[in-house]
């Protein structure tokens, strides 16, 4: 070979480090990815959060978020702009008009002027406005005023959109709006001046922003009440706020949304016309729902989950059956488990288990059946990524999801015993003696527990202060009930010291650790000096009462629902018409009227745990 030859040999080129410009789903996926962030890809399989992209300098992907918020801030700059000059405009028309008006009847009979002005001020005389009942089983929504004494009141404009008007131009509007609601802007809470009424002039929802339309204002009212910003000592309360920042990719999750959020603001504000609107919007929330849930992938997605959790919280809130509320959990808790604890690990999904992991195992306990929360697998893998940790509840989760195994347990072998002949001596004995082993072993462990984690709490365990120290940092607000109970010995009535505590979520883990012994106890059938004793249930239903003025007062928005399974629990504990249960029906009573939540409503029959009580 020759030299010349061997100079125009073409070397081997280096490889070249091809970086991947899609995101990690789609590459996982094996599909065609857009590089907007989330992706549309991830959007329409439901899992926007899942979105992730690797770091590459100089090569970012475009954020769907802030192109909205840049265009929405476009939007409200022009919209400023374009209603200076209309309101010039209509300044002008106006004061042409009423000059012109007052040139007309300067020189009238007086009679003729009083007839101009009825027809100014009722200018559809004779028109009566439509009527209806307004509750659970309204199909349309009735516009007609809440109270004449009103000057301003807030009229549908169709599409989901609101605005508060005057009298009778607002009724105008509301009526010209309905008859054209398919193409008017859903995203505008004012009413457009009609060219025959030159009084027909709206006023936004927000004080805040004139171009926030009312649905984004019921959202942020519904996210604050059940997902308030809270540090790490209340516990974690954020799944639903980020689900909210994400329905904007997902129209199953924007219409639920819609339908809960409305609803709850009317509930709160004692508006039966929008909370009305909020049940015309659920049907169509169900339909979606139902169609997802057929769907092999959708079904796995986490739009449907956020769905289910929402529809429960509407349930909290208006309470349309006696078993809504239960129905919804376990719904919620066989969509979980069809999902597989791998796709509670990140994001919205990780959030939305282990927040609501309390109100998962109560659903457990309640049904009295073995849950595949006690599996192995879903005590560590949603934790393996590092998401979140463990902490002080969920150690003790951990110990009360076998409790519904030993409740099914000591049911089949009440029910065996009952039926002579189906069990021999010898198996009835086994029987009878493996399940009080399982009892005394798992009341050990969470005595164990409460050593470990309450006594040796980082900022102190619980401490008693005197029944008449308030906890309420306002003089205005109503007086919390006093707790009072029996001394067990003597008979007498009186005022047990209540419960400190130095954050929300030892309160919280307290109360739920209080239920669970509880619980547990009602199927210790061993010896008297082994089983907990009836003293031994009284004090544990104590603990729950004199831990809830604390709490209530203290827990933001209606992080109060996390208590509603304990106080149920405690609340079979004592006698009927003691002063026990009476003062647990004005706790239920006040947080009615102060939090607007149905489910505190009633006594709350369908969380009892008790042998037969769910509802069939």
């Amino acid at each position: 070979m020759s030299l010349l030859e061997t100079s125009h040999r073409k070397k081997p080129s280096a490889p070249v480090n091809r970086q991947s410009r899609s995101c990690k789903v789609c590459r996982l996926r094996k599909v065609k990815c857009d590089r907007v962030k989330p992706c549309h890809a991830c959007c329409a399989h439901g899992y926007p959060s899942q979105c992730v992209y690797e770091a590459i300098p100089g090569d970012e992907p475009i954020s769907q978020t802030g192109e909205i918020r840049n265009l929405r801030a476009e939007i409200h700059e022009l919209r400023l702009r374009l209603d200076n000059k209309d309101h010039r405009i209509r300044s002008k028309q106006r004061y042409d008009y009423l000059r012109q008006f007052f040139s007309s009847i300067r020189f009238a009979p007086l009679q003729e002027i009083d007839h101009i002005i009825g027809n100014i001020r009722n200018p559809r005389r004779g028109w009566r406005r439509p009527k209806g009942a307004v509750g659970k089983n309204t199909e349309t929504l009735a516009i007609d005023r809440v109270s004449s004494d009103n000057e301003d009141e807030l009229i549908p404009l169709g599409n989901g959109t609101w605005s508060y008007g005057s009298n009778n131009s607002a009724r105008s509007s509301s009526s010209s709006s309905s008859s054209s609601s398919s193409s008017s802007d859903s995203s505008s809470i004012r009413s457009t001046p009609s060219d025959d009424t030159e009084a027909s002039y709206g006023r936004p929802l927000s004080p805040f922003n004139p171009n926030t339309s009312a649905i984004d204002v019921f959202v942020e009212r519904f996210v604050d009440a059940f997902s308030p910003e809270v540090n790490a000592k209340a516990g974690q309360a954020g799944a639903l706020r980020r689900a909210a920042e994400i329905r904007m990719f997902s129209p199953i999750i924007g219409d639920a949304f819609d339908a809960v959020s409305v609803a709850f603001f009317g509930r709160s504000t004692q508006d039966r016309r929008i909370e009305a609107a909020g049940f015309q919007l659920y049907p169509k929330v169900l339909r979606n729902l139902q169609q997802a849930l057929l769907d092999p992938e959708r079904s796995k997605a986490e739009s449907t989950l956020v769905t289910v959790i929402l529809l429960m919280a509407f349930e909290s809130v208006e309470r349309t059956s006696d078993a809504g509320v239960l129905a919804h959990l376990n719904g919620a808790v066989r969509l979980i488990q069809h999902r597989g604890p791998e796709n509670h690990m990140y994001g919205v999904e990780h959030l939305l288990f282990t927040e609501l992991r309390p109100y998962y195992v109560g659903a457990a306990l309640v049904t009295r059946q073995p849950t595949f929360l006690a599996e192995e697998e879903w005590k560590s893998i949603p934790w393996s990524a590092g998401t979140t940790k463990k902490d002080i509840l969920h150690h003790l989760l951990d110990l009360a999801v076998e409790i519904p195994s030993l409740l099914g347990q000591s049911d089949d072998f009440q029910a065996a015993t009952q039926q002579p002949g189906m069990l021999s001596p010898h198996e009835k004995a086994t029987k009878q003696a493996a399940l009080w082993n399982d009892i005394a072993d798992l009341t050990e462990r969470f005595l164990q527990w409460k050593g470990i984690w309450v006594d040796q709490y980082p900022d102190g365990p619980p401490r008693e202060v005197d029944p008449s120290t308030p906890f309420s940092p306002k003089e205005d607000d109503e007086p919390f009930p006093i707790f009072q109970c029996r001394d067990l010995r003597t008979g007498a009535v009186f005022a047990p010291p209540k419960f400190l505590y130095p954050d929300l979520r030892l309160a919280q883990t307290m109360c739920v650790y209080y239920a669970f012994r509880l619980i547990l106890s009602t199927v210790d059938s061993r010896t008297p000096d082994q089983a907990v004793s009836p003293m031994e249930q009284y004090t544990l239903g104590c603990g729950i009462c004199r831990s809830l003025e604390w709490y209530i007062l203290t827990a933001p928005g209606n992080m109060i629902n996390r208590l509603a399974f304990p106080v149920r629990v405690a609340w079979e504990v004592f006698p009927a018409g003691g002063p026990e249960q009476c003062f647990m029906y004005d706790v239920v009573k006040l947080v009615e009227r102060r939090h607007a939540l149905g489910l505190w409503g009633s006594s709350m029959p369908e969380l009892s745990p008790r042998t037969g009580s769910p509802p069939r």
